[in-house]
């Protein structure tokens, strides 16, 4: 919940799957994928593969961000906010928050990949 608490932070609407009265029900990625479609919502999830594979084979969807299980949750919030204010639309688009080693920092940042079909 800490991720969804720095998001709310700024100023991000967020809808939880507790929000939305689905949270431990075992429902499947793709129908979680269709209900945040049809509310016109990103989804944000620490299942990397089972989001990719559903951007690859769905039709239209209204965003995937997938993270990384890590406790820097402020880090990954941080990129994610940043790369949201320079794009008009999550629309069709997968990115990924992940961790990655720089060159001269001791400590790894996060940084945005974006997947495509």
């Amino acid at each position: 919940m800490a991720m969804v608490e720095h998001l709310r932070s700024l100023d991000c609407d967020v809808l939880t799957s507790y929000d939305a009265g689905q949270a431990n029900q075992g429902i499947p990625d793709d129908e979680v994928l269709r209900f945040a479609t049809e509310q016109n919502r990103a989804v944000i999830s620490f299942n990397c593969d089972d989001f990719v594979a559903l951007h690859r084979r769905s039709e239209h969807h209204a965003g995937i961000i997938v993270c990384k299980d890590d406790r820097d949750y402020l880090g990954q919030v941080t990129i994610l906010h940043a790369y949201l204010q320079d794009v008009d639309s999550l629309f069709d688009r997968l990115i990924r928050i992940k961790k990655q080693n720089q060159p001269g920092l001791s400590h790894p940042v996060f940084v945005v990949q974006e997947y495509g079909r």
